[in-house]
């Protein structure tokens, strides 16, 4: 009989990289959702898995024109599919147990990966994560990471079409991995559960400055945007500068375009 130990030991050590295409923005408008699990290894290194693939997902309605330019998902296609409610469970929630899920610009895959379904595991997102490792790259959308860093064992095939849940997710997986053998994933799943960090002014007159470069009335200013990731940026570093204590209305939104 398998010892429960080693269920929680393999939990600990496998966390799922997901990815959602959708009808629309309906709750339960996904049309497909893809996986790639990342494992630590034996060495202590965090590595991709052979555990990847993809689903049709029914979504109940049509999917809209739009969408369906950036995925290219027909309905047809996703007619006979299972819908979102019989799909997730078993996704999000495999045998052998999950210490986390994972996906660039969580938020949006958390809007329909919901607590039901996921029985409450934390989310690492990969976009505020790499504002943290790699504060010194000019973008940091999925595909630009792709390409401004060239994972190393990244295979290009995989890793396409772009805006397909699988090789999203796959590719995701890659920047995971290597924010995970950079950094611990206590830090990770912090960094998650705050406001994303810009390391530059995202638009406006600063647009493209550090923040250390902005006088404490413009910081001050900042504080006042619509943007919760950037009131949150303009606070830490008036806060590394002990002129202004943290504002309690920040909220952890994802709505740069950086």
């Amino acid at each position: 009989m398998r010892d429960s130990r080693d269920d929680l030991k393999a939990a600990a050590q496998r966390i799922r990289v997901i990815d959602l295409e959708t009808a629309g923005n309906g709750a339960n408008d996904v049309c497909e959702i893809g996986w790639q699990d990342v494992a630590l290894a034996d060495d202590g290194r965090w590595a991709l898995t052979d555990e990847r693939g993809a689903l049709f997902v029914n979504p109940g309605r049509p999917i809209t024109a739009d969408t369906m330019a950036i995925h290219h998902i027909l309905d047809e296609q996703v007619a006979d599919a299972p819908f979102w409610r019989d799909v997730a469970p078993s996704v999000l929630r495999p045998e052998g147990g999950l210490v986390a899920l994972a996906a660039h610009r969580a938020a949006f895959e958390q809007r329909y990966c919901t607590a039901r379904f996921t029985g409450g595991l934390p989310w690492i997102c990969t976009w505020k994560s790499a504002l943290r490792v790699w504060p010194e790259l000019p973008r940091f959308s999925n595909q630009m990471l792709r390409y401004q860093r060239m994972p190393e064992g990244l295979v290009h095939e995989i890793g396409l079409p772009a805006h397909r849940a699988m090789p999203d997710a796959y590719v995701t997986a890659h920047h995971l991995r290597d924010m995970l053998n950079a950094a611990s994933l206590e830090e990770l799943l912090a960094w998650s559960a705050e406001p994303g960090l810009l390391p530059r002014v995202p638009a406006g007159p600063d647009r493209g400055k550090a923040w250390a470069r902005l006088t404490t009335e413009a910081l001050a200013g900042y504080l006042h945007d619509r943007d919760g990731d950037v009131r949150f940026s303009a606070q830490t570093e008036l806060n590394k500068r002990g002129d202004i204590e943290i504002h309690q209305d920040i909220e952890p939104a994802q709505g740069s375009l950086l």
